[in-house]
């Protein structure tokens, strides 16, 4: 049973609970139950939202960065006290273990410790123009009414991670969290409630027509900025609805990420990496390893130590003491994964552990591992789950070709002992990040985000604050 905080199901607009034009359930994914009925937010409610973040926007533009500041601090606070009870709510509606949602949960936190402090930190810049006629003034102001879209699979992550740097630049908005993992982000607004955010600043709503009112009021001229994470087909859907107004946008699109071993690795390690890359959320994740390219003369110490590492993982229900992997967000999405290795079973794969979808209630896939041929169709698909390719090259130059082959580049993986070689590595993968000897490296502090057709703009570190900023020069004369 849920406890520690009462669960908000209504919208959020304004700076209170209301109603929409109807309700939609919200299902545990390992019991197949409702959990909630939350409201959903029809033309009005949606005008609604934008009206309340546009009245609000003028007197918070003009709010002391101290203030906001504070109040980002008192947020994060509040999240780091209440974390098993968000925990809970993640694992829930999500699936994943409790171990990941609290470590979500964490994660998500500290976007909001850190957009406190960057709060009071913008630069601006003032010197005299080359010319001498003038002073070069440069200063940032906050775009304005900014919607913000979210994913299912790290609710309260990719939550905070738009709201914090909104916050923090004096922006107003209008969040649409995934219609699978809504209570989340109702639970947020409610600890910036608590915080003392005020009425109208942020704005939650779940459109009961999705398509048709988000295209809406991305042709409100009131909206002037979007931040949108979710996939590259949508993304370049919104990238085309935000022209007409030529709305600011910033977008954290899909993944395809390589995790490339060298054969000077420690395998060792290379496979803790492996396990952190690839099951860090059940494989869920748009930085989630995605193929795995592994030198010839170490794949098959690779490979066996991995699929046993996988193979020893506990699945259960994610509130299960002990469960190591969890549900996926849905049944849709279980079965998209089955689809995919059924078919690279099908064209040749050989299997090592994992790879049949199990019976019984709950949306489950097992931890999966096998090898294939580098033309399988299998690696040009982002597998938002526990399932990791292996294919063998025999040269540096082969790995980083294969790594590139793809239209994506958020973050890429690499393993060698000699660092230059592996920086050599990094610099020629095209990816917005790379990870050497490491399962991990997002960090609130460190810009997010990808090249190609993964995604535009950062998030995170000094950058992230600068989506929700405009730049005004002002030339004052001398």
């Amino acid at each position: 049973m849920l406890a520690c905080m009462e669960l908000k199901t209504g919208l959020y607009i304004d700076g209170s609970w209301v109603a929409g034009d109807g309700t939609l359930d919200v299902m545990d994914p390992s019991t197949g139950t409702v959990i909630a009925a939350v409201s959903t937010a029809g033309d009005a409610e949606c005008d609604a939202a934008v009206t309340a973040a546009h009245n609000a926007f003028p007197e918070w533009a003009k709010s002391a960065p101290r203030f906001r500041a504070e109040i980002l601090r008192k947020a994060f606070e509040l999240m780091v006290a209440e974390a098993d009870y968000l925990a809970t709510l993640i694992s829930k509606e999500n699936g994943k273990v409790f171990s990941d949602a609290r470590g979500e949960v964490m994660y998500a936190a500290e976007f909001f410790r850190w957009f406190s402090e960057e709060a009071v930190r913008t630069p601006g810049d003032f010197r005299m123009s080359p010319s001498g006629d003038k002073r070069i003034l440069v200063t940032h102001q906050p775009i304005g009414v900014s919607l913000l879209i979210t994913p299912w699979n790290f609710p309260a992550g990719m939550a905070t991670r738009k709201i914090g740097p909104a916050v923090a630049a004096g922006c107003t908005m209008v969040l649409k969290p995934a219609g699978e993992t809504p209570l989340t982000a109702l639970a947020i607004a409610d600890i910036l409630e608590r915080a003392g955010l005020p009425k109208g600043v942020l704005n939650v709503i779940l459109p009961s027509k999705t398509g048709p009112m988000i295209s809406k009021m991305l042709h409100d001229p009131r909206v002037r900025n979007l931040s949108f994470t979710g996939s590259t087909e949508v993304g370049r859907v919104l990238l085309k609805e935000s022209a007409d107004l030529v709305i600011r946008t910033s977008m954290e699109l899909g993944g395809n990420a390589p995790f490339v071993v060298l054969d000077d690795a420690n395998i060792d390690e290379a496979v803790k990496g492996a396990m952190i890359a690839k099951m860090r959320n059940g494989g869920a994740a748009c930085t989630a390893a995605n193929r795995f390219y592994v030198a010839r003369s170490v794949a098959e110490e690779f490979t066996t130590k991995f699929a046993a590492a996988m193979a020893s993982l506990k699945m259960d229900n994610g509130l299960t003491e002990g469960a190591q992997l969890g549900a996926s967000v849905s049944l849709k999405e279980r079965n998209k994964i089955a689809e995919l290795v059924d078919a690279a079973v099908a064209t040749g794969a050989t299997v090592h552990t994992g790879a049949s979808t199990p019976d019984g209630v709950g949306a489950f896939y097992p931890p999966t591992v096998i090898s294939v041929e580098k033309n399988n169709a299998i690696l040009q698909n982002e597998v938002f789950g526990p399932v990791a390719p292996i294919v063998t090259f025999d040269t540096d130059a082969e790995a980083i070709a294969l790594a590139n082959d793809t239209p994506f580049g958020l973050i890429s993986y690499v393993y060698s002992e000699d660092l230059a070689r592996a920086i050599r590595t990094a610099e020629a993968l095209e990816a917005g990040m790379v990870a050497i000897n490491r399962g991990v490296i997002s960090d609130p502090a460190a810009p997010f985000g990808g090249v190609k057709q993964s995604g535009l703009g950062r998030e995170g570190g000094f950058d992230g604050i600068h989506e929700f900023l405009e730049t005004k020069f002002i030339g004052v004369e001398i």
